[in-house]
């Protein structure tokens, strides 16, 4: 009876928060995996199929892609950014500086981080019309905000500090005394982070590169910002596809597409979950 009374309070507060994960997530989500696998009101892989086939797996692989460079130029320089920032004081302007963009920054996008990105490097940005001053030509060199290098680098903006968010606990928690054994015994600073520093903050670094590629990878009011027509990412073809913007009927691509997107999200976030598992462990040794 005691344990009955003490685990009705506990499911009189998480009920709300059910009812609402129930009815705007599991249950759309249900629904739309539901409705991927029917296809003339029968039950079918047609679409699914469809959904990995022509301009759609095309999107897949622009999009991974995509995802995939910034989250390891991305991953990169915020591991980079921690660690250079590591021996600074907490109180130090540098490290308040970098750490209140980062707050800011990583939590910055959608239209007005696409808008400042096309009033800075846009056919008639500021910073294009500079570099032509200079007899720099950005179109002449194939670069534009519509195409693959120009998503990447405004998701970047994004990325980097996200990454850094990601790092800075954990490389603040490396025991000043395991870099001075390893300094005792003649290492350097490059040998110590090779042979100790790196490989204690893998399971971190794997973690926020993965959270990095699903960021990316689901990102949609930048790209749809930058973009013309449907756009070569996934996000923007689900939603010329569940818009209306294609032959009626074809709804059941769309929901196949989205199905695609959660699975390949989905494995990603059980990969982090056991990745912050094995940091949980390590910590608590």
């Amino acid at each position: 009876m005691k344990k009955n009374r003490s685990f009705a309070p506990a499911l009189i507060v998480a009920a709300p928060f059910v009812i609402l994960m129930s009815i705007f997530l599991i249950w759309p989500t249900l629904t739309t995996i539901g409705k991927a696998f029917i296809h003339e009101d029968e039950f079918s892989f047609f679409n699914m199929a469809r959904a990995m086939s022509g301009t759609y797996r095309d999107s897949f692989i622009t999009t991974a892609q995509l995802s995939l460079i910034t989250s390891l130029i991305g991953g990169g320089i915020g591991l980079l950014m921690a660690i250079l920032l590591r021996s600074m004081p907490v109180e130090s302007k540098s490290r308040t500086l970098a750490d209140s963009w980062s707050a800011v920054a990583s939590q910055l996008g959608g239209l007005p981080l696409a808008f400042a990105f096309i009033a800075l490097l846009g056919t008639q940005g500021i910073l294009t019309k500079v570099l032509e001053a200079f007899g720099i030509d950005l179109v002449e060199l194939g670069f534009s905000l519509t195409g693959l290098a120009g998503w990447a680098l405004v998701y970047l903006y994004f990325q980097i500090p996200l990454m850094f968010l990601i790092m800075t606990p954990a490389v603040s928690s490396l025991r000043a005394s395991w870099f001075e054994s390893a300094t005792s015994m003649g290492a350097n600073s490059w040998q110590f982070w090779r042979a100790v520093g790196i490989p204690i903050l893998l399971p971190t670094i794997v973690t926020g590169f993965v959270l990095l590629f699903v960021n990316s990878f689901s990102a949609y009011a930048t790209a749809y910002a930058l973009s013309t027509g449907a756009g070569q990412l996934i996000p923007l073809q689900i939603r010329f596809i569940l818009q209306g913007n294609v032959i009626t009927g074809e709804d059941e691509l769309g929901f196949a597409i989205v199905t695609w997107a959660l699975l390949l999200l989905a494995l990603s976030l059980v990969a982090v979950t056991l990745l912050q598992r094995r940091v949980s462990r390590w910590s608590e040794q």
